[in-house]
């Protein structure tokens, strides 16, 4: 199993100092000098007392109540505009008690394209906000076929940041623990040998194709005919002596999304009713197969089209069904990383424990006491989220944008903390939440933050506001 370290975490020279309780007071202090001179005053003062930093709608006093278009503008949260990538400046405090994650694809890009709120949101996060305060993140999602440095690069460019392979996790990257394991294996998905070149880059040593197969029969898959690229890129399994049914495959890998779900349909079935994964075998009992694993489990996935379309999730379904309908009824069962399984999470916790220490400065022991996963699928991200937060001594909170497979209107099957229409508005409902939680009079010398009445409320009677739960954040009530 490789040590996290192996994930090529940025170190910095200079680590800033983390931010305790007592130096989000300090922060306050300031946030109060610039609302001082913005003009806004403590209640009292003034007769208005609702500044429109907040809209009611991502009020921190309401958990669970769906966010409105757009939060009301305010000199606190300026819409900066698209600048040079950024990153976040040494010196600032650094919030040591929440932290967020983020699935990408209907998240932060759409369609190879970024979501002009994702820019803003990883702006405010990286210090530009009220507080001057830096948020930790890292990136989960499901997609893959490429390196993780690669991902990285194109999201570092969509966001107009710099985005480390240390706070990144796509779906195959948990494979990587697997390969001392198994010798010879099947990697399918992705354009081309990319996903080959992955697997061989995580320690796999005896990595094929389904391209290999059809370069050595052509008949494996009748409607299938290798181009002169693929056929070049291929490589020749006999090459090595004997016959197909000498090669035996130890387990079968979908790394990413198949680009020819016909031929990799029938090739998978192939090696799980094989003798043992033994090439060109027929099992009598159909049992005797090698395990197959899918990078992960999603039937949707949102893409350029205004309609959310097939993942591997759905392969992994058919897979399943023509097995069982071309075995006599027996059953196959797969197995699936990724979101929403709860190991992937805790991957997750482990590289975030990591990225806080080495970029951060932060206790690396200790994970954040909040950890803020926004998410557009509620059967993967929300449903992950969840069941990650009932196991977990820390906080898991889920919340649901409506900019991906989420169709707003609609009760989504799994339930999230929080629905809102964007990442910023997520972004900014998670901090508010946590500097609600510091913002007592006492804990700011007196001063008020600009939260809204019912908060003020809360606040000047020496209460947290409550978050407490609705029983159905999807009802206006």
């Amino acid at each position: 199993m490789p040590t996290m370290s192996s994930l090529s975490v940025q170190r910095p020279g200079m680590p800033p100092r983390q931010a305790s309780s007592s130096s989000f007071a300090e922060a306050f202090d300031v946030a109060r000098s610039k609302l001082d001179m913005l003009g806004f005053h403590e209640p009292g003062e003034e007769e208005e007392v609702l500044p429109p930093v907040l809209s009611s709608s991502s009020s921190v006093t309401d958990d669970t109540s769906p966010c409105s278009s757009a939060e009301a503008e305010s000199p606190l949260s300026p819409a900066t505009p698209i600048t040079a990538p950024i990153t976040p400046a040494a010196g600032q405090d650094v919030a040591d008690n929440f932290a967020f994650a983020f699935d990408i694809d209907g998240v932060l890009v759409r369609g190879g394209q970024p979501i002009p709120e994702a820019i803003e949101a990883m702006k405010v996060l990286n210090g530009e906000n009220e507080w001057g305060v830096r948020v930790p993140y890292i990136f989960l999602t499901n997609g893959g076929g490429k390196f993780e440095t690669e991902r990285c690069q194109d999201l570092s460019k969509q966001l107009e940041i710099d985005v480390s392979p240390g706070q990144f996790i796509c779906g195959h990257t948990p494979m990587r623990e697997f390969a001392d394991h198994y010798g010879t294996v099947l990697v399918i998905g992705g354009e081309g040998e990319k996903c080959r070149d992955v697997a061989e880059s995580y320690g796999f040593k005896d990595v094929i194709t389904p391209g290999d197969i059809l370069r050595a029969n052509a008949h494996t898959a009748p409607f299938r005919k290798l181009t002169e690229i693929e056929h070049n890129n291929a490589r020749d399994l006999l090459a090595r002596g004997g016959t197909l049914s000498d090669i035996v495959v130890e387990a079968v890998f979908v790394f990413a999304d198949s680009r020819d779900w016909a031929s990799d349909l029938q090739i998978i079935l192939d090696i799980a009713q094989s003798k043992g994964g033994r090439l060109e075998t027929r099992s009598e009992t159909f049992d005797e197969g090698p395990p197959i694993y899918f990078s992960h489990g999603d039937v949707l996935w949102s893409a350029a089209h205004e309609h959310a379309r097939l993942g591997m999730g759905a392969l992994r379904k058919i897979v399943e069904t023509v097995f069982e309908d071309t075995s006599g009824g027996r059953k196959l069962t797969t197995h699936a990383f990724g979101k929403p399984q709860v190991s992937t999470f805790e991957f997750a916790t482990r590289l975030l424990q990591q990225w806080r220490a080495t970029q951060h400065g932060l206790v690396e022991s200790e994970p954040p006491a909040t950890v803020y996963f926004v998410g557009d699928t509620p059967e993967s991200d929300i449903r992950g989220t969840n069941a990650m937060n009932e196991t977990t001594e820390n906080e898991w909170y889920s919340i649901l944008v409506k900019t991906g497979v989420y169709q707003a209107g609609t009760v989504p099957k799994y339930t999230p903390r929080k629905l809102v229409d964007t990442v910023l508005d997520a972004v900014h409902h998670g901090i508010r939440r946590e500097m609600a939680k510091l913002g007592s009079r006492k804990e700011t010398g007196g001063r008020m933050l600009p939260l809204d009445d019912v908060a003020l409320k809360a606040l000047g009677e020496g209460r947290t506001p409550d978050f407490a739960l609705r029983a159905d954040p999807f009802l206006d009530v």
